[in-house]
């Protein structure tokens, strides 16, 4: 593969330097895994957002109660990112080290994972929609909202699993442009149902969650198929294999509790929100789906870290590892810079896009300004978080998101106990404040530490010989 090629021809002095050309090199291959990739993990986020621009226009309860119904969904789906993450890793280190068809195997039995999982998932919120939209504060109109967005859109689950796990393959044979494809199909796709559901039928909140619905199942069918196409013609088997599926749920549990422990954290950030008061809520949901497409940009700066450090580590390269480490940690800081000036820029000119309610949209652009500040460390952070995910330092991630969700949730509540006497402007303000210093703060401490060692790069176990 090109981009493979590009990244080993590094050559490195005694001190672990490189050349300024083999530095721009490598940034450009960083980049030509990230930019497609980006595609592929917008998707989601991308569809949240539009429905967030559309039903924002039909009432404040709808766009709160999009917000919990959302929220619910994007849980559900990120606690199985370790479908796509556990799958690169594995993906990419067995083709470094020479291992294409156990390589595609491994990637096969993910998507057999995924899609057992999206069906088990999909039966649950149908029958624990209401009183999941209840917990997290929704009430009246908005509890009605949030329940119909989540029942049209649940049935999707099984088609969102599937790119997750499909994606693992991608990344992990840096086959990526596929995904910037299916991703762009996906929202023209979405943002033309939406229209015509929502505002064509008039079928309100309900047309936004079935737009979403088909847009999902035809993403997935987009990417299934090559992939699977893709893994036969490596000899790996197509049918479901009850071991490969353990193997891959036994690899990624650690990346499960990791996910876990951060999605309770937003997940807390919502009910907060919630108990904020409804202007604030529907404030957070703009604020909200513009941070995680924004998100989605970092991580793809990390993803892209991870399958070139994975690779190396599979060829047992730890130096050219490390060269890669510090670069696209570098990639990730610069990254977030952009994205944070496009937030604030955003938060000041685009606020209407969200709400047609004057003090709605002043809170939102409050949110997006205190979002922007602080993304250069996010960048950071995420670059980080993905460079040992490809390293399978699995253990050390699931133990520092735990202390990270302990020390957030705590610092949360207390904050939102302080807020009762506050204006709506002071607690959005301070929401997103508390998120970034604690939720983000406290990760990139631990990254940063764990990677100014070597241990992380002794956490891939000598892969198992065929």
């Amino acid at each position: 593969m090109a981009s493979m090629r590009s990244h080993r021809n590094i050559t490195e002095t005694k001190t672990g330097s490189i050349t300024p050309e083999e530095r721009r090199a490598t940034y450009r291959t960083i980049a030509g895994l990230a930019i497609p990739t980006f595609g592929q993990l917008i998707a989601s986020p991308l569809f949240v957002m539009i429905d967030t621009a559309i039903v924002g226009h039909i009432s404040d309860s709808a766009l709160a109660g999009l917000s919990i119904g959302s929220t619910v969904v994007l849980t559900t789906v990120g606690l199985c990112i370790f479908l796509a993450y556990g799958t690169t890793s594995q993906v990419a280190r067995l083709m470094g080290a020479g291992r294409r068809r156990e390589g595609m195997q491994a990637g096969v039995d993910g998507m057999w994972l995924a899609f057992v999982i999206g069906l088990v998932v999909c039966a649950l919120l149908l029958a624990l929609s209401r009183p999941i939209c209840s917990l997290m504060g929704a009430r009246g109109p908005v509890l009605q909202a949030a329940q119909t967005y989540l029942n049209a859109l649940v049935f999707g689950l099984p088609a969102m699993l599937l790119v997750y796990a499909a994606n693992g393959i991608f990344r992990g044979l840096q086959k990526v442009k596929i995904t910037l494809v299916a991703a762009v199909s996906g929202a023209i796709l979405n943002t033309a149902l939406e229209i015509l559901l929502v505002f064509g039928l008039h079928m309100d909140i309900l047309g936004s969650g079935l737009a979403t619905l088909i847009a999902e199942w035809a993403m997935g069918l987009f990417l299934t198929i090559p992939a699977l196409v893709w893994a036969r013609q490596e000899g790996a088997q197509l049918r479901p294999r009850l071991s490969g599926m353990a193997a891959s749920m036994g690899d990624g549990f650690p990346l499960f509790l990791r996910t876990l422990a951060l999605r309770i954290c937003l997940f807390m950030t919502v009910v907060a929100a919630a108990h904020l008061g409804e202007q604030v809520l529907a404030a957070y949901q703009g604020v909200n789906s513009a941070w995680n497409f924004g998100l989605n940009m970092l991580d793809a700066v990390g993803i892209a870290g991870q399958s070139l450090v994975a690779t190396e580590l599979g060829a047992r390269q730890r130096a050219r590892a490390r060269v890669m480490t510090d670069l696209s940690a570098k990639a990730g800081m610069a990254m977030g810079v952009l994205v944070g000036l496009v937030m604030i820029a955003l938060g000041l000119l685009a606020a209407p896009l969200f709400s047609p309610t004057p003090a709605i949209r002043s809170l939102i652009t409050v949110g997006m300004i205190v979002q922007g500040v602080f993304m250069p460390v996010a960048g950071w952070m995420w670059a980080l978080d993905g460079i040992l995910i490809g390293a399978g330092d699995y253990r050390y991630l699931a133990a520092t998101c735990s202390l990270t969700a302990v020390i957030y949730v705590i610092g949360l509540l207390g904050m939102t106990a302080l807020a009762i006497n506050w204006t709506p402007t002071w607690r959005i303000a301070m929401l997103w404040a508390v998120l970034n210093v604690l939720f983000i703060g406290v990760r990139a401490i631990c990254n940063g530490l764990r990677t100014r060692t070597d241990v992380w790069m002794g956490t891939i176990s000598q892969i198992k010989e065929a």
